[in-house]
């Protein structure tokens, strides 16, 4: 499974950026696989912990996906010929990745009661199916459709849709969201990132938000290391 190098120089800012978010998801759909699986028969403190980042993530996964179809797409599509049948391919992933969303949830709720072991691992693998759709989806996207992004799309129109995932983040989640962003990104990626952010984001993030996340990562992954 590949995805696209978000250091290479010659990626468009547009491409790079939508590719660090994306690896987000890769990485907390593998990580949920990794760790419901660790967990402890009837061990039902940690499957509540799980289970609310399992939600956290799935709320967050499905506001990238319709804000890509509610404001991306209908700005790419009309510029478009022969290719929107790969914009349309990505609208039909969404409703397919949805669906898997929806069994995990209730596999989720069912392993949350009570920890069993053939719950967990019923769960695990539903989750380890997700990881393998997601990163399929992803890997085409960047492939085929963000391309087409850099080619037709506005900068103002790309901020648009920036703003629509900001203002779906809750206020006290935003440090987070930010460090899940810088946490595998290259020491330039970072820098790039973070010179777009104002002034008070930044200092929030050197004051708090590198602890925030630190604190946060820590509870969830138990003790697993979080390079930030």
């Amino acid at each position: 499974m590949t995805s696209s190098s978000t250091s290479d120089p010659t990626v468009h800012p547009y491409t790079r950026e939508m590719a660090m978010i994306h690896q987000v998801f890769r990485r907390e759909s593998r990580l949920l696989a990794e760790l419901v699986q660790d967990v402890p028969p009837t061990d039902t403190a940690r499957a509540r912990i799980l289970a609310e980042h399992w939600r956290l993530y799935a709320v967050g996964l499905h506001a990238h996906h319709t804000g890509e179809d509610e404001v991306l797409w209908p700005v790419l599509l009309p510029h478009l010929d022969l290719d929107a049948e790969q914009v349309l391919a990505m609208e039909a992933q969404h409703r397919e990745l949805t669906e898997g969303i929806a069994e995990v949830q209730g596999l989720m709720d069912r392993w949350q009661a009570r920890a069993l072991a053939e719950d967990r691992d019923e769960l695990a693998e539903a989750l380890r199916r997700h990881h393998r759709q997601l990163c399929a989806h992803l890997d085409e996207e960047e492939r085929e459709v963000m391309p087409l992004v850099a080619l037709h799309v506005t900068e103002k129109q790309w901020h648009a849709v920036g703003e629509r995932g900001l203002a779906e983040t809750p206020r006290n989640r935003l440090m987070i969201a930010l460090g899940a962003i810088l946490e595998d990104s290259s020491p330039e990626e970072r820098r790039e990132f973070m010179a777009r952010l104002p002034l008070p984001a930044r200092v929030m993030w050197r004051l708090l938000g590198q602890r925030q996340y630190r604190r946060e990562t820590d509870r969830i992954r138990a003790g697993r290391r979080t390079a930030v």
